[in-house]
Parts: C-alpha cells; structure tokens; sequence
C-alpha cells in the first residue's frame, strides 16, 4: 500500500476530480490523506455539486431548484455518488493543514483542480504547497495533476533552477477550447456572475486567453510542443473533446491523459477515472522505475 497526498484548499475544488481520484486509488490499494490550509474539513465547489445557479433563472431563490443547464454543467452521477461517499470518509474529515506536510511519510502526491476563483485562487497561488511540489519533484515522487491542478505545478519554481517543475515535461491541463467554451456558456445561464469559469480573466491589454490554464501552462514548459492536446488524428478525438463524454473504470476512450515518467496530468472530471488508475499504476512502481521508465504518452 502506498500513501498518496492530495491537498486540497478550503473551499471550492472540483468534486469529481478530488472524490473519483480518491475512490479510484482506494480501489487500487492506496491510502489517501487529504490537507487544507487549516486542518478542517474541505467543502467543494456546490454548484457543480447541485447545478443550482447554473442556469439564467438561478438567480432567483424560489427557481434555483428547477435546474436544467445545470444538470449538464455540474458533476455526473458517478462523480456525485463519489462526493457523497467521500463527504463520510475519516481520512476526508480529519485532514492534515498544509503547513504540517510532510513528505517523508507519503509516496505521491495529486493535485486536484477546480475553477471557483473564491476559493481556488489561494490554493493556486499558495507558497507553501508551489515549496512541497518543488520538493515532491526533487525527490522523484509520482506526481499527478489535473485540470487546474497542472496550473500549480507550473507556478512551482524550482529555487536552484528558476524554473517550473514542469519545464522539460510533457503535460497537458485544462484546454483553451474547454475553458473558453464553459465561460461563453457561464456568461448568459450565469449572467450576473460572468466571470464563473475563468479563474484568472484576461486584462485589457492581453489576448483573449493569455491567463487561461492551458496559456499559462505552456509558458512554464521548455518548448509549447510539451503541451499535448488529442491528436487530431485520434480515432477518438470527437468524444474527448465534446464535452458530453466522460470516461468510467471500464471506458478509457474519452479520456486524454498524459504520462511522462512520474508525472501524470489530464484535462477536466471527465479525465478523471483514466486519470487516477494511471497514476494508481504508477504509484505502485518501484521508485527507480516510474523515475527513469521513459516518456509515456497517450489519451
């Protein structure tokens, strides 16, 4: 049994992406400990949750319930099944606080995301967890992220090198194309909160885009070309890429997941089974092994 690290911040992470991994890696034969800023229980973002307020008339209280967008937009049935689940797990409830992490006494670490500015932005721009995964790097620990979990790797800079613990990695992340569609839904079923979907908006003066995840990823690599989109040519690029199909234990066909060595990132929650049975796998590699088996990459 290995012992897998996924700190989480106070509020607003992506249910799917924390409760599948969990239950995915549990399945597998790992232990998890969770961590959040101050040792107390994490909420997840409720509108993906629920799907209440994501729809025009959300805004008005006697309607909310009455959900219709939203039942596309928020987590799947496995993934709220999941959630629920994890919402009674001891290790869930009784987590460590970030400042207390400590390396020497787990064998990987998974870096969850979620787009809720609110609550994600100090997660995102935290020193302390940026200092346990240039420390997790260091010391050739798997490392597993997704979503806008891939963004705070990338703003992990290695001290001695100044640069990202993913520069000379191949990666993928939250897309572009993902990203700017789910605003342009957000900004008309979620008209007086238009900025939902973009944890970072772009400033006046920068291209549309420039502060999306998959932009600032790419800017933290050795060459753009480290940033793997699906292939065009995939078979299967039409249903990883429409954002209808998400994958399940027994259909890895939506999924594009990327593994370079001991790293392993994917895109959004319907990664996110594929997602941690991969890195499940890589876990359970002796240390020399994931550390020096070759690139890997695939959907």
């Amino acid at each position: 049994m290995r012992v897998i690290l996924v700190p989480l911040p106070a509020r607003d992470f992506d249910p799917t992406e924390v409760a599948v991994s969990w239950k995915m890696l549990v399945a597998a034969g790992h232990a998890v400990r969770f961590a959040t800023p101050d040792g107390g229980p994490a909420d997840a973002d409720d509108l993906m949750i629920t799907g209440e307020g994501l729809d025009p008339w959300g805004v008005i209280p006697g309607l909310r319930r009455l959900v219709a967008v939203g039942r596309i937009l928020r987590a799947d049935s496995a993934g709220r099944a999941a959630y629920a689940q994890l919402t009674a797990a001891p290790e869930f409830l009784s987590p460590l606080r970030w400042d207390t992490i400590d390396l020497d006494t787990v064998d990987g670490v998974l870096l969850p995301g979620g787009h809720r500015a609110r609550g994600m932005r100090s997660y995102l721009e935290s020193p302390v967890l940026q200092a346990v995964i240039v420390e997790a790097f260091r010391r050739g620990l798997p490392v597993a992220a997704i979503c806008h979990g891939v963004l705070l790797a990338a703003r992990s800079i290695d001290p001695d090198t100044g640069r990202s613990v993913l520069y000379g990695r191949r990666t993928t992340s939250l897309t572009w194309r993902q990203e700017r569609l789910a605003a342009s839904i957000g900004r008309v079923a979620r008209f007086w909160d238009p900025g939902y979907y973009r944890t970072y908006p772009d400033l006046a003066d920068q291209p549309a885009g420039y502060m999306a995840v998959q932009s600032e990823v790419t800017r933290a690599l050795a060459r753009p070309e480290d940033f793997v989109d699906v292939d065009p040519a995939d078979p299967d690029a039409r249903i990883k890429n429409d954002g209808r199909h998400r994958d399940r234990p027994g259909n890895a066909r939506p999924a594009h997941v990327v593994v370079d060595r001991n790293y392993v990132s994917a895109r959004w929650p319907g990664d996110a089974h594929t997602f941690a049975q991969r890195f499940a796998a890589v876990v359970s590699q002796p240390r020399v092994a994931a550390e020096a088996g070759g690139d890997q990459l695939g959907s």
